[in-house]
C-alpha cells in the first residue's frame, strides 16, 4: 500500500466544515472510480505536532504507484467533475505539504 500524505491549514478557519464535506467529496469520487482505495481526514489535536505540520493531514492510500498516478491523471484535466471536486479542496487551504510513503517491509519482497 502506498499512502500519500497532504498537510495542510485553511485559509479561512471557520470554513473547517466546508472543508471536511469537499475533501469527502472529492476523495469519494476518486474511490467510486477505482483511482484511490481509501483516505482520511485528521485534525491536530491540541496544536500537537512539528512545527510548518499544518493543522490537517490528508492520507489518500492507493495499491500502488499506478493507481495514484491514475488518480493524478484524472486531476490534471482539470475538467468535468473532478475539476469542480478538486476546486471545492485546493481553494480552500493554504501552505500544503506533501509525501508518499509505503508499507514496509514490502509485501511480495522476499528477504534474506
Amino acid at each position: 500500500m502506498d499512502v500519500y500524505h497532504i498537510w495542510c491549514d485553511l485559509k479561512d478557519g471557520r470554513e473547517d466544515a466546508a472543508f471536511a464535506a469537499a475533501v469527502a467529496a472529492y476523495l469519494d469520487h476518486h474511490k467510486a472510480g477505482g483511482r484511490i482505495e481509501s483516505w482520511r481526514l485528521l485534525r491536530r489535536k491540541l496544536g500537537l505536532g512539528p512545527d510548518g505540520q499544518g493543522e490537517f493531514h490528508i492520507m489518500i492510500e492507493t495499491n500502488d504507484l499506478a493507481q495514484l498516478d491514475h488518480a493524478f491523471r484524472a486531476a490534471a484535466t482539470r475538467s468535468g467533475e473532478v475539476e469542480k471536486l478538486h476546486s471545492a479542496v485546493y481553494s480552500r487551504v493554504t501552505n500544503a505539504r506533501f509525501g508518499l510513503a509505503r508499507d514496509f517491509p514490502d509485501p511480495g519482497i522476499v528477504r534474506s
